[in-house]
Protein backbone atom coordinates (compact mmCIF):
# COMPACT_ATOMS: atom_id res chain seq x y z
CA UNK A 1 0.00 0.00 0.00
CA UNK A 2 1.31 3.45 -0.99
CA UNK A 3 0.05 6.00 1.18
CA UNK A 4 0.46 9.74 -0.49
CA UNK A 5 0.22 12.14 2.45
CA UNK A 6 -1.04 16.30 0.57
CA UNK A 7 -0.86 19.16 3.06
CA UNK A 8 -0.88 23.29 2.71
CA UNK A 9 -3.97 23.46 1.94
CA UNK A 10 -6.04 26.71 3.19
CA UNK A 11 -8.67 29.66 2.35
CA UNK A 12 -7.20 32.33 0.25
CA UNK A 13 -8.65 35.53 -1.55
CA UNK A 14 -8.53 36.09 -5.42
CA UNK A 15 -4.80 36.93 -6.34
CA UNK A 16 -3.11 35.14 -3.22
CA UNK A 17 -0.67 32.50 -3.73
CA UNK A 18 -0.62 28.85 -1.86
CA UNK A 19 1.63 26.23 -2.57
CA UNK A 20 0.31 22.43 -1.21
CA UNK A 21 2.30 19.74 -0.40
CA UNK A 22 2.07 15.82 -1.28
CA UNK A 23 4.51 13.71 0.63
CA UNK A 24 4.89 10.18 -0.65
CA UNK A 25 7.05 6.91 0.68
CA UNK A 26 10.11 6.25 1.66
CA UNK A 27 10.90 3.79 -0.69
CA UNK A 28 10.10 3.61 -4.43
CA UNK A 29 6.64 2.56 -5.43
CA UNK A 30 7.24 1.47 -8.40
CA UNK A 31 5.89 4.49 -10.68
CA UNK A 32 8.00 7.75 -12.15
CA UNK A 33 4.79 9.41 -12.46
CA UNK A 34 3.26 11.50 -10.19
CA UNK A 35 -0.22 14.17 -10.22
CA UNK A 36 -1.89 16.58 -8.87
CA UNK A 37 -5.96 16.50 -9.38
CA UNK A 38 -8.58 18.76 -8.40
CA UNK A 39 -12.80 17.97 -7.51
CA UNK A 40 -14.62 21.14 -7.22
CA UNK A 41 -18.01 21.04 -5.59
CA UNK A 42 -20.99 18.95 -7.82
CA UNK A 43 -17.73 18.74 -10.38
CA UNK A 44 -16.06 15.53 -11.26
CA UNK A 45 -11.86 15.01 -10.47
CA UNK A 46 -10.18 16.38 -13.40
CA UNK A 47 -5.97 16.38 -13.99
CA UNK A 48 -4.40 19.62 -12.69
CA UNK A 49 -0.74 19.24 -13.27
CA UNK A 50 1.80 16.19 -13.47
CA UNK A 51 5.43 15.65 -13.25
CA UNK A 52 7.42 12.98 -14.63
CA UNK A 53 10.27 11.95 -11.49
CA UNK A 54 13.26 11.27 -13.96
CA UNK A 55 15.82 13.68 -14.97
CA UNK A 56 14.21 16.57 -16.98
CA UNK A 57 11.22 16.34 -14.86
CA UNK A 58 8.70 17.12 -17.85
CA UNK A 59 5.62 18.47 -16.97
CA UNK A 60 1.98 18.89 -17.82
CA UNK A 61 -0.63 21.39 -16.75
CA UNK A 62 -4.11 22.02 -17.25
CA UNK A 63 -5.07 24.90 -20.10
CA UNK A 64 -6.56 26.62 -17.02
CA UNK A 65 -3.63 27.02 -14.53
CA UNK A 66 -0.68 27.08 -17.18
CA UNK A 67 1.24 29.98 -15.98
CA UNK A 68 -0.13 30.44 -12.69
CA UNK A 69 0.60 27.11 -11.47
CA UNK A 70 4.00 25.17 -11.11
CA UNK A 71 4.43 21.36 -9.89
CA UNK A 72 7.82 20.22 -8.88
CA UNK A 73 9.84 17.54 -7.45
CA UNK A 74 10.82 18.46 -3.70
CA UNK A 75 14.07 17.47 -1.94
CA UNK A 76 12.92 14.60 -0.44
CA UNK A 77 12.23 11.82 -2.28
CA UNK A 78 9.39 10.87 -3.56
CA UNK A 79 7.84 14.16 -2.57
CA UNK A 80 6.18 16.50 -4.82
CA UNK A 81 4.41 20.70 -4.26
CA UNK A 82 2.16 22.46 -6.33
CA UNK A 83 3.29 25.99 -6.16
CA UNK A 84 -0.40 28.17 -7.38
CA UNK A 85 -0.10 31.44 -8.25
CA UNK A 86 -2.75 34.31 -8.87
CA UNK A 87 -5.54 32.34 -7.31
CA UNK A 88 -8.70 32.57 -8.72
CA UNK A 89 -12.24 31.48 -7.80
CA UNK A 90 -12.24 28.42 -10.30
CA UNK A 91 -9.30 26.91 -8.90
CA UNK A 92 -11.58 26.12 -5.46
CA UNK A 93 -11.38 22.51 -4.84
CA UNK A 94 -10.21 19.43 -3.14
CA UNK A 95 -6.25 18.74 -4.51
CA UNK A 96 -6.09 15.39 -4.28
CA UNK A 97 -2.00 14.19 -4.90
CA UNK A 98 -2.19 10.68 -6.98
CA UNK A 99 1.05 8.36 -8.20
CA UNK A 100 1.60 6.14 -10.79
CA UNK A 101 2.86 2.67 -10.43
CA UNK A 102 4.54 1.37 -12.95
CA UNK A 103 7.41 2.90 -14.76
CA UNK A 104 7.07 4.51 -18.10
CA UNK A 105 8.19 6.81 -20.49
CA UNK A 106 6.09 9.53 -20.06
CA UNK A 107 2.96 10.23 -17.84
CA UNK A 108 -0.53 10.51 -18.60
CA UNK A 109 -3.48 12.75 -17.69
CA UNK A 110 -6.19 10.39 -16.87
CA UNK A 111 -7.45 9.35 -13.02
CA UNK A 112 -7.16 5.70 -14.18
CA UNK A 113 -3.60 5.99 -15.03
CA UNK A 114 -2.54 6.70 -11.26
CA UNK A 115 -3.93 4.11 -9.03
CA UNK A 116 -1.88 5.79 -5.31
CA UNK A 117 -4.15 8.61 -4.24
CA UNK A 118 -3.77 11.00 -1.01
CA UNK A 119 -6.58 11.82 0.89
CA UNK A 120 -6.79 15.58 -0.38
CA UNK A 121 -6.21 19.06 1.01
CA UNK A 122 -8.91 21.82 0.66
CA UNK A 123 -8.23 24.73 -1.42
CA UNK A 124 -10.65 27.51 -1.29
CA UNK A 125 -10.38 30.92 -3.64
CA UNK A 126 -12.82 33.67 -2.44
CA UNK A 127 -13.67 36.59 -4.43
Amino acid sequence: QVQLVESGGGSVQTGESLRVSCAGPDYDFGGNCMAWFRQAPGQERVAVANIYLESGDATYYRDSVRGRFTISQGNRKNTVYLQMNNLKPEDTGMYYCAAGSVHIARCYFGAEHYPYWGQGTLVTVSS
